[in-house]
């Protein structure tokens, strides 16, 4: 009787495109087993799945690609468990100037379009004894990626702390620097000063008024002081009965105007360190029966659509306020950006210039 021969089939091979078993419960494939097959980090992985802008397209493809083949369902837990931040960028600003904020956001929002991120903005009050708990706890609760500081608060030393402490990233628009370059972009206001000055003794003023913002703003100190010293350099002494202090808004332009134009001799020429003080000025002047630029020359500053639309157009400070906004969102997205780099040890600055129109002319001889 022939003894029958038993053999052992082979294993088959699983097809290339089958199923891999991984090591999760019931044998189901983990964000580990993802990351081992694809060669990349769990962070990585996870940031495929949270669909975030800081994956590199073709890295992207080839983990999505990898999840198809392997029939991988997420678990939700796995979302965000190496990326914890959402894809926000917070505005917190303390400003008065509305226009100012709307075109600084409409620059942020440049930056941002085809990015996967969006803009959420927080308006504060930076006298408050508890601002800066409440910008901590906006940064927390919304799980913020980064803060663009807008002047006044951009000017808070102990917010920028507080950020820190939270680790949450920021970056600081000021008139001057007041952290490391790659947390800074500058507007040099005290430049911006100087070259109004320069540009009304030219004409030949000589009794001239300054209308600058809240001493408590770095930019207005910047400003009203770049305005004195060059005026000073030039030989024209400004007067302390010739600086008002307003608050950058339209209703403080009128009441610093009206004190001022009162004065006698009456000035000849009133810079106002912003447009919707300019404006101001317009209106008591009109108010007292003066022209402009007849009887008074004005300046502003920020070169918003306002400057254009009033009559006279506004000779103005231009400050591209876009631009900033544009800089500073960039400068956040820019996780990896050394800095060491050239970019980052010269810092990001914009330089406002004067743009001269009709508010201005030689005084009356």
């Amino acid at each position: 009787m022939k003894k029958e021969n038993k053999t052992t089939p082979p294993t088959p091979k699983p097809a290339r495109d089958a199923p891999v078993v991984g090591s999760g419960a019931n044998g189901k494939n983990t964000i580990g087993d993802i990351a081992r097959l694809a060669g990349v980090s769990k962070k990585t992985v996870s940031r495929v799945l949270n669909e975030s802008p800081l994956v590199r397209p073709d890295t992207r493809e080839k983990v999505l690609a990898l999840m198809q083949n392997v029939g991988y369902v997420p678990d939700p837990q796995a979302r965000g468990l190496a990326f914890r931040r959402s894809f926000l960028i917070g505005l917190v600003f303390d400003n008065p100037t509305a226009q100012y904020i709307v075109n600084l956001q409409y620059g942020v929002l440049d930056a941002l379009r085809g990015s996967g991120f969006e803009l959420v903005v927080h308006p504060c009050d930076s006298k408050s004894e508890n601002y800066i708990d409440g910008i901590r706890r906006f940064a927390q609760l919304q799980k913020l990626y980064g803060v663009i500081l807008v002047p006044r608060v951009s000017e808070d030393q102990a917010l920028a702390e507080a950020l820190r402490e939270i680790g949450c990233r920021y970056v600081r628009i000021a008139s001057v620097p007041l952290d490391e370059h790659a947390s800074m972009v500058l507007t040099h206001d005290r430049h911006a000063g100087t070259e109004a000055a320069d540009y009304l003794e030219s004409l030949g003023h000589r009794r001239i008024a300054l209308i600058t913002g809240p001493k408590r703003y770095r930019s207005s100190i910047e400003r009203g002081g770049g305005f004195i010293d060059a005026l000073a350099r030039r030989g024209v002494e400004l007067s302390p009965e010739l600086v008002y202090e307003g608050g950058y808004t339209f209703e403080s332009g009128v009441a610093g105007a009206e004190h001022l134009l009162t004065k006698h001799p009456r000035p000849t020429a009133i810079f106002a360190c912003n447009d919707e003080m300019a404006a101001g000025v317009y209106k008591a002047a009109l108010r007292m029966g003066l022209s402009v630029p007849g009887d008074l020359s004005v300046i502003g500053y920020d070169d918003s659509p306002l400057a254009s639309q009033l009559w006279p157009a506004l000779t103005t400070i231009q400050l591209p306020v876009r631009d900033l906004g544009r800089q500073a969102a960039a400068m956040l997205l820019a996780e990896h950006w050394p800095k060491s780099s050239p970019q980052a040890q010269a810092g990001i600055s914009v330089s406002p210039h004067l743009v001269v129109r009709d508010s201005c002319q030689p005084p009356h001889s």
